[in-house]
């Protein structure tokens, strides 16, 4: 069996319905027999909707904070996938980038990744499972989380 990779953006992530369509695309993918790592973009829009929420109430907010505001998004998109293939009869787990074990520095907003421990990534797929991980985080070596500035979902699928 081969690892496959698979990254959707915010658009193709965009709705239920969307989700349901990625779903169906990651089972084809998986029932050919392939080990699929999934990689999620937040919902189409909700970054900017977090980051004007954060500044509605704090133009300055501290960067850290916006950083574990803003990655929520992602985190919702990922178990909201999971749930689906779940559903779907494809067994699938997501894993948050603490569980991941996405490592990163410690700049805030614009993070960039040190390593990866694919050790949870492995027992999971081990144990037959799709992976959905979100993209555009990870965690400093204190544990807080960072993100990885725009763009950051893809370099999270690389």
């Amino acid at each position: 069996m081969s690892l496959i990779v698979q990254k959707f953006g915010g658009t193709s992530v965009g709705s239920v319905d969307r989700i349901r369509n990625v779903a169906r695309r990651v089972a084809e993918t998986r029932l050919k027999g392939h080990d699929v790592i999934v990689v999620v973009s937040a919902m189409s829009g909700e970054t900017d909707r977090l980051l004007k929420l954060g500044k509605e109430l704090s133009p300055r907010a501290e960067s850290r904070e916006m950083d574990v505001l803003v990655a929520t998004g992602e985190t919702v998109t990922s178990a909201l996938l999971a749930i689906a293939l779940n559903q779907m009869g494809v067994p699938a787990r997501s894993l948050q980038a603490h569980q991941a074990k996405i490592l990163t520095d410690d700049v805030h907003t614009k993070a960039r990744i040190k390593s990866i421990d694919g050790s949870k990534i492995s027992e999971a797929l081990g144990a037959g499972k799709v992976v959905v991980v979100p993209g555009f985080q990870g965690v400093d070596a204190h544990g807080n989380v960072t993100t990885l500035g725009r763009g950051g979902s893809d370099t999270s699928a690389v």
